[in-house]
């Protein structure tokens, strides 16, 4: 008998039959095999060290020393258009009404007419000078603490693809989140909450693809509480509540936890039965801290006046802006709230952003100003944006705009974004970015490098290579880091 047949009647203490030896050799492919079948079974001495690890959400170390600790992103669903809020266009304003002297773009989402000038005045604020439109008076007294992107674009027209974009870097492919990607690489501050909370999402436009974390440990995906058809004041985290007695809870958590980590003993790691096991330990110590973070009893009447909680007409976002405020106060990593899905104004722009603005102008005002007297927006990045921005040219009549994925404004303020400046600059009328030009990926590579992250080196090995979030682009904007 030779070695080979010893060492497999060593393993198995049986002979050996045709099909066995077969696949047991050729090419050394058997012995390859043979150790992938080993290395893939889970002893005992392995299942102590899974029990004893940190968890995946406990804090890591970034690349370098980062400027920021946290984000919240104001997502304004649909589309605002940047020619009628923060990217001031006097040539539109002269040339109203004529056909634009450059070709349109081929992909366009509908028929559109001649140049529109922007129904509101624009003025001046700060000792910036920048210029804010009439619809958003409160936040422009904050310019000079904002870093205003004007050449942000990105590569499709379709709300689905174009939010798939922004918050996954692929508009064709199932991808993680930014939100996940960060907490995969940094964890999160507080083990009692999740890393990554979405309030009140939009369930259409790619759904929970917007917060998910795709091939990353489900442990990383975004927590979503209540959604966009739900009033803010009734989204809660379910079940939050504690019924059963915390001694006889953790007793069943503990006997669920091991049988879950026998089964894992039996067929090997399992990711998705690891990220169960932690998200029941999670959901068992949120009950602890979620149920007061959600309360905002304990908000002064000063501080719900300023929100404009007290107010029907900004009270919805007054309570997302509040809340992302307690979420981040309280160490959570990422914190997404929508405005949604508003502000899509092929006609009626004139009321629809108008109505739209009026809604969220005091909270988000509001939520600077609380974020900055509280200390926490030195280190927190607050980030506004839609997925695209319109056209500077008329669509339903002279009273809409179609999209624009060529050219929108995104706004930063805080977590090491230089205040009071101006980035990048789109054609006379607004239709393309032609200055100092920012795609999605230069976006999530720059909010990255704040969070102290090397995008090109925040990467997850799946299906035969490595992933990252900004694919293999990106390019970080050092012009608006302070």
């Amino acid at each position: 008998m030779n070695d080979f047949q010893n060492h497999w009647h060593s393993l198995h203490k049986r002979p050996v039959s045709r099909r066995e030896m077969l696949q047991q050799s050729g090419v050394g492919f058997g012995g390859l095999a043979l150790a992938g079948l080993l290395s893939s079974t889970t002893n005992a001495d392995e299942v102590s060290a899974l029990e004893q690890r940190p968890s995946p959400l406990a804090i890591r170390p970034p690349h370098f020393p980062a400027k920021a600790k946290r984000i919240i992103f104001l997502f304004m669903h649909g589309g605002p258009s940047q020619v009628d809020t923060f990217d001031y266009k006097p040539q539109l304003e002269k040339d109203d009404g004529k056909t634009v002297p450059f070709d349109k773009p081929r992909v366009v989402s509908g028929e559109t007419g001649s140049l529109l000038k922007s129904p509101w005045k624009f003025r001046q604020y700060g000792e910036s000078g920048y210029y804010v439109s009439d619809l958003f008076p409160e936040i422009g007294k904050h310019v000079d603490d904002i870093c205003f992107i004007n050449s942000v674009h990105g590569s499709n027209s379709r709300h689905g693809a174009a939010l798939l974009e922004l918050s996954t870097g692929s508009d064709t492919f199932i991808r993680p989140s930014i939100g996940s990607w960060l907490t995969y690489g940094l964890g999160t501050e507080n083990q009692d909450l999740p890393g990554f909370i979405t309030i009140c999402p939009s369930l259409s436009h790619g759904g929970a693809n917007n917060w998910g974390s795709a091939f990353l440990p489900a442990v990383y995906q975004g927590t979503p509480i209540g959604n966009a058809g739900l009033a803010s004041e009734k989204a809660k985290i379910p079940f939050i509540t504690r019924r059963t007695p915390q001694d006889l809870q953790r007793l069943e958590l503990d006997l669920l936890k091991q049988l879950n980590q026998q089964r894992i003993s039996e067929i090997g790691p399992d990711q998705e039965l690891e990220s169960r096991i932690e998200s029941f330990e999670l959901a068992f110590r949120m009950q602890n801290e979620a149920p007061e973070i959600q309360d905002i009893a304990n908000e002064t009447e000063e501080t719900l006046n300023l929100y404009g909680v007290n107010n029907p007409e900004t009270k919805n976002f007054a309570i997302q802006c509040l809340m992302a405020r307690r979420y981040v106060e309280s160490g959570v990593r990422f914190v997404q709230i929508s405005h949604s899905y508003k502000w899509d104004q092929h006609g009626d722009l004139q009321k629809g952003h108008s109505k739209n603005a009026k809604e969220v102008d005091q909270p988000i005002a509001a939520l600077l100003t609380d974020m900055s007297r509280r200390g926490l927006l030195e280190d927190t990045i607050v980030w506004w944006g839609g997925e695209f921005g319109r056209t500077p040219v008329s669509q339903g009549g002279r009273d809409g705009r179609d999209h624009n994925p060529h050219a929108m404004t995104q706004w930063f303020c805080g977590g090491g974004f230089k205040g009071g400046i101006r980035y990048g600059e789109t054609d006379e009328y607004g239709y393309y970015a032609v200055k100092d030009k920012v795609h999605f990926h230069d976006l999530h590579a720059t909010v990255l490098h704040l969070m102290g992250l090397d995008h090109t080196k925040l990467t997850y090995r799946y299906a035969g290579r490595n992933f990252r979030l900004t694919d293999v682009h990106g390019e970080i904007i050092h012009g608006v880091i302070a």
